[in-house]
């Protein structure tokens, strides 16, 4: 009989493009979801929940390449008995899955329909540093009204949200355009629909990274990049391109200056004026509530990438400078982007329903939070009580029963407790604030022993002894009093 070949271990790895996220850091997003949920909510949305698989045909326009509904989402085909069967896929964002929602049980659901959602999204992208195939998002949008009061109101709960988090004034800019305008800039170029519009916009949107000369060159014969390999341009004459330069160098002092601007960037075409008109409401919406351009303003520079962008988008941006992987200046950049898209749940009705909404990107926004050092301390572990006798184990679970019920997170120690050391170990593992501490004699004489873990590692570093003797870092304590002095300890720690 042949030898059973061994089935080979798995590897134990995270796959390509994903990772895995431990306590400190899921704390910490659960939190600022929370954060983000009060806002939405304060604004009066509702939650929804909405499944975190679609059909392909849902996703539709999407996807980056509808030919190939696979490409850009994880993607299988259900097959029946017949092998035939519908292309399922995780959902690309949660926008797609509003629209499916609200064409589904738009006769149950109020008008306007104002719903916020959280929850990670996946695409099958190529991963790179900080770019990862399962990310958050957090969403917000108004579906069944055309009013420029909802832009408007989007606009302004986007800034709440991102001075609740923790992004102060001054350090956040919340950029606003329209599509309508561009499109009027483009009509006067005679540009129409096409891979030389899609070309117009792509270079339209390098403008942050390579200035009016560079997007001069681009959409003219081409350039050259900082690697020294040559890009090629549109191919439009300097007379074509020059209503794009005035397009995204239309930017003036105040948002009165900066309409004016845009109004001789567009000339005569009156989609682009509807669109001027539209930036003109949301400004003086904003401005009614005291919204100034320190905090939001009107940006011709703003292109979103989506095509299905109808009317105002929106970008958060954050302003302040952090150190890249190599020491290296820059700008943290967006963190938050939408915009008006009213034809997109027509493809399920046939009906247009104007619809706007903003998405923030958590992860981003969690890791400008690190990057300014406003958050990614240590989580604080729970309080430990410490196992000396064995046969005492219920007396244990009652003193961290009685921890528990006071509010504070603690635990026994549940690994060998032969070795004391190691449960001290264990402790600064978890980061834990105090250690209760309890053998034979101090049940006997009612007292317990509180070990300071914080001020023990002070000690251990730097502490002096006036501080020592000040707050000494183990002591005795009536057994009545333990829950008071850890009390004591954690509020003294948190300081």
């Amino acid at each position: 009989m042949a030898k059973q070949k061994k089935q080979p271990r798995p590897k134990a790895i995270t796959p390509k493009g994903f990772r895995d996220y431990f306590g400190a850091e899921v704390d910490e997003r659960k939190h600022m979801l929370d954060q983000i949920a009060a806002v939405y909510h304060r604004y009066g949305f509702d939650a929804l929940e909405s499944s975190a698989v679609e059909t392909v045909e849902a996703l539709g326009k999407f996807l980056p390449d509808v030919d190939r509904p696979n490409e850009g989402v994880f993607a299988w085909q259900e097959f029946d008995e017949k092998d035939n069967g519908d292309w399922m896929a995780l959902r690309y964002d949660l926008t797609a899955p509003l629209a499916r929602v609200y064409a589904q049980h738009r006769n149950d659901l109020p008008t306007p329909y104002r719903r916020y959602a959280m929850g990670p999204v996946w695409r099958n992208e190529k991963p790179g540093p900080g770019r990862f195939r399962q990310f958050y998002q957090c969403d917000a949008d108004t579906v069944g009204t055309a009013s420029m009061a909802a832009d408007a109101e989007i606009c302004a709960m986007l800034a709440d949200t991102l001075e609740t988090v923790g992004i102060p004034r001054g350090d956040y800019l919340v950029r606003v355009n329209n599509r309508k305008v561009m499109n009027g800039v483009l009509e006067v170029m005679g540009v129409g629909e096409g891979p030389e519009r899609e070309a117009v916009l792509r270079t339209i949107d390098k403008f942050d990274k390579v200035g009016e000369a560079g997007v001069r060159e681009l959409l003219g014969k081409g350039r050259l990049d900082a690697s020294g390999a040559y890009i090629d341009g549109v191919g439009l004459s300097d007379e074509q391109a020059e209503p794009v330069i005035a397009f995204l160098t239309s930017k003036g002092a105040t948002a009165d200056e900066t309409l004016t601007n845009l109004r001789a960037a567009v000339g005569e075409s009156a989609v682009g004026a509807e669109g001027i008109a539209e930036l003109e409401q949301i400004a003086d919406l904003l401005a009614a509530q005291g919204y100034g351009p320190d905090r939001i303003e009107i940006d011709p520079s703003v292109v979103r990438g989506l095509g299905y962008y109808t009317g105002p988008v929106f970008e958060a941006e954050l302003t302040f400078e952090i150190q890249d992987e190599k020491g290296r200046p820059r700008q943290f950049g967006s963190v938050a982007g939408g915009g008006r898209y009213d034809d997109l749940v027509k493809r399920f009705t046939g009906q247009a329903v104007p619809a706007t909404g903003i998405s923030i990107g958590v992860d981003r926004l969690l890791a400008a939070l690190r990057a300014k050092g406003r958050m990614g301390g240590k989580a604080v572990g729970p309080v430990v009580v410490t196992v000396m006798d064995k046969s005492r184990l219920a007396d244990y679970q009652s003193m961290v029963t009685e921890l528990r019920q006071a509010g504070i997170r603690a635990e026994v120690y549940l690994g060998n407790p032969k070795n004391f050391g190691n449960q001290l170990k264990y402790a600064d593992k978890r980061n834990s604030p105090v250690a209760v501490i309890a053998g034979s004699d101090e049940f006997d004489a009612g007292k317990v022993q509180i070990k300071d873990l914080v001020l023990g590692a002070k000690i251990a570093e730097s502490a002096t002894l006036e501080e020592w003797k000040e707050r000494p870092s183990q002591f005795e304590c009536d057994r009545a009093d333990m829950v008071a002095k850890v009390r004591e300890i954690i509020e003294a720690s948190d300081d």
